[in-house]
């Protein structure tokens, strides 16, 4: 994200109260985990209700960076191409995920598709050709034994819902290769004319790969479609982007944890997706194993 220039303090606007920004950032993550649940609603397949989360965003992305002041053109060849790739990293997520939120349990489904992090951590061992430490092997150990837990319990339910949570898991690796590919080119441009690029590059890959898979594209009842586009593309996405930079990685990753918690809940109350003892111990492992992986030493310069 952007820095603010400096200037003097009398000049200095005063920030929002924090109570203010805490609950930017809680109503973000609220949004943005009810998405899955437009998913499920949504007459058109999964893979096209992604498009359409994409495209219906599209001209409201746009029109908040030229009102923000951010520029939508004059980007170098070298960072577009980092941006194409990091949108069509996004789009196969987007696909990947969607897919696996009809699969599975949706408090799965929103674990696993926020699992980039963790891969990020695993990455950083490989870029710094070091072994984990301290909150780093916490982060693993928490992970493996929450993914093992919940993915037992879901091959215990059917093959279909195990497939549903590697569908979100490979959805988390995409997201990962999604976060590597812009995390150079965020200092240089801004936040939504990012997300614009974003939109305007992964949109047609999402609307391939639906036409490709079959799925019906156009809806016959757009309420659902168009919910998800502006919670999880507009809404969701424009409260973290004000809250996110004026937290630490602790109570980031602990806002985190109310998309897995608000996704059982509707899980349970729309879908009668019932939760065991043991479902919520896989769910509370991998889900410190999301806080530690935020909150240790980060070996890449990468920020959501």
């Amino acid at each position: 994200m952007e820095r603010a220039t400096e200037e003097k303090p009398l000049r200095r606007e005063a920030e929002p109260p924090r109570w203010w920004m805490l609950a930017a950032l809680l109503a973000g993550n609220v949004a943005l985990a009810l998405g899955p649940w437009s998913v499920r609603l949504a007459d058109s397949g999964p893979v096209s209700a992604a498009f359409w989360r994409l495209f219906l965003a599209l001209p409201f992305l746009a029109l908040i960076a030229r009102t923000t002041g951010q520029r939508l053109g004059g980007m170098p060849r070298g960072a577009l191409a980092l941006v194409a790739l990091g949108s069509v990293a996004f789009a196969v997520d987007l696909g990947s995920w969607h897919i696996g939120i009809e699969r599975t349990r949706l408090g799965n489904a929103t674990l696993f598709g926020n699992a980039g992090s963790i891969i990020l951590l695993f990455w950083g061992f490989i870029i710094a050709r070091t072994l984990p430490r301290g909150l780093e092997w916490a982060a693993i150990v928490l992970a493996l034994a929450g993914a093992a837990i919940l993915m037992g319990r879901s091959a215990q339910i059917s093959t279909d819902t195990l497939v549903g949570d590697l569908y979100c898991v490979a959805a988390g690796m995409c997201y990962a290769v999604y976060l590597l590919a812009l995390g150079n080119v965020r200092s240089q441009f801004g936040a939504w004319a990012l997300l614009t690029w974003v939109c305007l590059i992964a949109s047609p890959v999402v609307l391939a790969m639906a036409l490709l898979m079959g799925e019906p594209v156009w809806p016959t009842n757009w309420t659902p479609l168009i919910v998800l586009s502006l919670l999880s593309q507009i809404i969701g996405q424009g409260l973290l982007v004000f809250a996110l930079r004026h937290f630490p990685p602790l109570v980031i990753g602990l806002a985190l944890l109310t998309q897995p918690a608000v996704a059982a809940l509707y899980g349970y109350s729309a879908f009668g997706e019932v939760l065991g003892p043991l479902d919520i111990l896989g769910m509370v492992l991998l889900g410190s194993a999301l806080v530690a992986s935020r909150i240790a030493p980060q070996r890449l310069a990468i920020s959501r």
